[in-house]
């Protein structure tokens, strides 16, 4: 559990009235912080207000957050999330992501390959039926053996009833089991999104940073049945953004945060998993830019995985940081030795849960032993997974649904399926190239001696065996893999495909490292886990929120500037703003604006509200949810986090932690003036539709309230 900066260490009672008012929170749509809005804001969210915002937002599954904005379908996003689909739309010819897209008609939005979109429909408590299956008499491992086989019958069972996606969520480091029922659309297509230049400008130096001037935003469509859907619920828009100071909300699919983690779990990841994570990406993406460099289209393809590790490793340091920060952990000693001795004091608690921190420092102490073996015995690229995949998948399907891995259960094998036969296109050259450096990689983490790398190479150099897998392998083909998914392990053992061959050895050594660390490791951390979050439940009740699990979650906070640097940041940045920050670089690198920003700055209002910030509580999976008012409108899209946020994975600073997003406003102002795209921008509004569009009987309505304050702006100016 974690605790604010303000946080008293007097008694844990004033710690709870503290936490209460604090903005901090990833809360569920089941137990938001009623008390807390009505208290702090005068505002009581109603059922009818949490169900209209919960529906109208998605989980990107590949990665991110959107909602709906339109009657007819309309998705939006970040940029950023879009990113991997534009490029697997994109080809050498047609790059989508450097020019950016835009589809003037149904006709002409492109389907992406491969995106899940999933909207909550459901929740349902069914902890009861999770640990009713463990017995006094088991030992962990058989623990975390019975509820995978409860959870899997539950899931299977939801969605032969519902047709549904189903998936059981833990909360509260599992003391609670959720079934989240989803609504799963995967005919998604790219309506519209911006240059990359303009998305990310100011590129990695900006990154997690503000001010900002980003135009971080991107739509897409839903269809079902070749037609786009019909949202009941989407958020109306409110072009006027939102006020200083003003209450706002942000709905998303936060990723994962180790708030609720024990100190030793803490010192582990300080300790073994940053440091190791860090290093190994550092060598991923030098990789990749040397291949970037050997010609345009090399550095098409590696484009977006560059992205991906440059941001992921901007925001690992700062999480790193935060760890050898010597008040955070102080903190987070003094925080559990505070709750352990609250639960010593009550002789019932003492004995159901005293125990649990202890045996979670033993599981991490024996973890530590396998660490290298667990972190370097894998391959690497999109061959050798979806290799490993079939391959397990085989295996798997011999057992009965809840004796299998979740990914291989009967309610996941949709999804699976979706993924693994996706037409997205394979780059051989790149593929081999980074199979090679992870074989040189496991040489230098655990020996050339080790079976794990005498298996995959053989008497074959690193540059060696991945030329000879690659080269030789189907498995970039998806009808390939349709066939030996097919064929199941029939098919599987009787494959003479180098990929498959390699697969089929070193499963079975993925599979001994899992059996062991459930064993030893995974049992004891789950079931006590469980029992400290019971503790927790002792003695606060439910006026805490959990970690976050990348699933649905609201938080709140006000539009509100920070101290930084020996000055003060602004609540929000102008259109002003952005052309004195390209020009003060010389409108070059990553400060270079694209051409149609150059050419038509006359058109635009550089008055208008660019980004903005909120005390709002978000971290990575947040990108692309919407900034919700109290009337259920969309006034911003979230994008990013400030540098001083990124020790939030661990502990939130209401003083210091700003959730960053783009102006409803901006978005508007560049769609008519400088995108042509006034049909678009007409549909987002709510006052007219595309001609090949059909809108639901409420979905048109005038928006000259809405747009009042931006006009009695531009008047005063």
């Amino acid at each position: 559990m974690y605790l604010c900066k303000k946080f008293c260490t007097l008694s844990l009672v004033l710690f709870a009235f503290t936490l209460s008012f604090a903005e901090d929170g990833m809360w569920t749509f089941d137990n938001p912080p009623r008390k807390t809005l009505k208290e702090k804001y005068n505002f009581e969210p109603t059922q009818e207000w949490l169900d209209h915002v919960r529906l109208s937002s998605v989980r990107f599954n590949d990665g991110g957050s959107g909602s709906f904005i339109s009657a007819n379908g309309l998705v939006m996003t970040n940029h950023h999330v879009a990113l991997g689909q534009l490029q697997k739309v994109s080809t050498s010819g047609k790059d989508y992501v450097n020019d950016g897209f835009f589809a003037k008609t149904l006709a002409e939005e492109l389907k992406c390959p491969d995106l899940e979109l999933n909207m909550l429909v459901g929740m349902e408590n069914v902890t009861d039926k999770v640990t009713s299956a463990i017995k006094s008499t088991m030992t962990e491992k058989e623990a975390l053996d019975a509820r995978r086989a409860a959870s899997a019958a539950i899931t299977k069972e939801s969605m032969e009833k519902t047709g549904l996606r189903s998936d059981i969520v833990p909360l509260y480091q599992g003391s609670e089991y959720w079934l989240y029922t989803y609504k799963k659309y995967t005919d998604v297509r790219l309506v519209m999104a911006p240059e990359q230049q303009i998305a990310f400008f100011g590129g990695d130096p900006d990154n997690f940073t503000f001010p900002r001037y980003d135009l971080d935003m991107a739509f897409f469509r839903v269809y079902e049945n070749d037609a786009p859907v019909k949202s009941k619920n989407f958020l109306k828009w409110k072009s006027a953004g939102a006020e200083d100071g003003e209450l706002v909300f942000v709905s998303g699919h936060p990723g994962s945060t180790n708030r609720l983690q024990t100190l030793a779990q803490t010192e582990y990841q300080r300790d073994f998993s940053y440091p190791y994570r860090i290093k190994s990406m550092k060598r991923r993406v030098e990789l990749l830019r040397r291949y970037s460099k050997l010609g345009p289209e090399q550095e098409r393809r590696a484009l977006v995985q560059i992205f991906g590790i440059e941001n992921s490793l901007k925001a690992m340091g700062g999480e790193y940081e935060g760890l050898l920060d010597a008040k955070l952990m102080d903190q987070k000693k003094r925080e559990e030795k505070e709750m352990r001795e609250k639960v010593a004091a009550n002789p019932e608690w003492n004995a159901m849960y005293a125990s649990a921190w202890d045996s979670i420092g033993a599981a991490i102490n024996r973890s530590k032993a396998q660490f290298s073996l667990v972190s370097n015995r894998g391959l690497s690229g999109r061959l050798a997974s979806m290799a490993v995949q079939l391959v397990e998948f085989a295996s798997e399907m011999k057992k009965p649904n809840g004796e299998r891995t979740r990914e291989f259960q009967d309610a996941n094998l949709q999804s699976l399926k979706f993924r693994l036969f996706s037409p997205a296109p394979v780059y051989s050259d790149l593929e081999e190239l980074q199979l090679a450096d992870r074989f040189a990689e496991a040489i230098e983490a655990i020996g050339a001696k080790d079976p794990f790398v005498v298996t995959v190479l053989g008497r074959k150099t690193p540059e060696g065996a991945a030329k000879d897998l690659v080269s030789g392998t189907m498995i970039g083909d998806p009808k390939f893999r349709q066939e030996l998914f097919k064929g199941g392990d029939t098919a599987i053992a009787a494959c003479t495909d180098p990929m498959i061959v390699l697969a089929r050895k070193i499963v079975p050594m993925m599979k001994e490292l899992r059996e062991w660390n459930e064993k030893n490791v995974t049992g004891t951390i789950d079931n006590n886990s469980g029992k400290i979050g019971k503790a927790r439940f002792a003695v606060y009740g439910k006026s805490l929120y959990p970690d976050a699990t990348f699933t649905l979650r609201l938080s709140y906070g006000t539009v509100k500037g920070y101290a930084m640097n020996g000055t003060k940041a602004p609540s929000r940045t102008t259109l002003y703003g952005l052309y004195d920050r390209a020009y003060g670089f010389g409108n070059k690198g990553d400060f270079a604006l694209p051409k149609r920003f150059i050419e038509n700055v006359g058109k635009l209002n550089l008055s208008t509200p660019f980004n903005f910030v909120s005390t709002c509580d978000i971290i990575g999976g947040n990108s692309g949810s919407p900034v919700v008012n109290k009337a259920g409108e969309c006034v911003g899209l979230i994008f990013d986090g400030n540098i001083e946020s990124l020790p939030g994975r661990f502990l939130y600073s209401e003083d210091k932690n700003r959730a960053v997003a783009v102006n409803t406003g901006a978005m508007i102002e560049c769609m008519r003036k400088l995108y042509d795209s006034n049909g678009l921008a007409n549909e987002i509004e709510g006052i007219t539709l595309s001609p090949d569009l059909k809108p639901a009987d409420d979905a048109v309505k005038p928006v000259k309230e809405t747009l009042k304050p931006v006009k009695e702006m531009k008047k005063k100016k």
